[in-house]
């Protein structure tokens, strides 16, 4: 699995901290992690939450990613942003056992994480343990596991329904603000990471068309 770590403008001084988290949890099971920044808060190239939405949606759906970890101040924003675009699925998650009934009965493919909110002493342990409860077993299984079935059956309707509620990504991606978008993709390592994990082509010359 690659994971990739997505941070907005006003917690982008802990990113160091996630992804240290989070590489200790994903490594150890095999996992690739991909931070795409923000790295620091006074990165030349500053992301909104909105931004993290339009990212996120790119890697997913092109393949540079199979899941992201993102968040803001609350998580509400970016998860918000998040779930605005078709093929992403995002979860807000505070506490481990969130991560693990998302991941087991809502099987998404991003979160979202409150990095300022109730965020102080031990919230880097907060951090591994939501990433351990996440990643410690496939996703979908279920919870309680007797109800395994109807949960996989609610989550084919709800994909079912997601479809034809988005148009094409690329579609919205034209139509949005060009400058906005732009700005997206203007992280410091974004084009060496997309352009090389990306598995659609027809999405990465849009990417690069849009970048100018």
């Amino acid at each position: 699995m690659k994971i990739a770590l997505i941070n907005e403008n006003s917690q982008a001084a802990k990113n160091s901290l996630i992804e240290t988290s989070l590489r200790k949890v994903a490594e150890a099971k095999g996992y690739e992690v991909v931070n795409y920044g923000m790295y620091k808060a006074d990165d030349e190239a500053q992301l909104t939450y909105v931004q993290n939405g339009i990212l996120a949606a790119v890697l997913l759906n092109s393949g540079a990613a199979d899941f992201v970890v993102t968040g803001c101040g609350t998580g509400e924003g970016a998860m918000l942003a998040l779930n605005s675009f078709p093929g992403v699925i995002c979860g807000h998650i505070e506490h481990p056992l969130d991560a693990y009934t998302f991941a087991q009965i809502n099987d998404g493919n991003a979160i979202s994480i409150p990095f300022a909110l109730n965020f102080g002493w031990g919230g880097e342990l907060n951090l591994e343990y939501i990433f351990e409860k996440l990643f410690c077993e496939p996703f979908g299984g279920g919870y309680p596991k007797e109800r395994v079935v109807p949960e996989q059956r609610n989550k084919k309707i709800l994909d079912g329904v997601r479809a034809a509620a988005f148009r094409p990504l690329a579609d919205i991606l034209n139509d949005l603000d060009p400058e906005l978008v732009k700005g997206a993709f203007a992280g410091e390592h974004f084009d060496e990471y997309f352009f090389r994990d990306c598995k659609d082509e027809s999405l990465a010359e849009l990417v690069k068309k849009l970048k100018g």
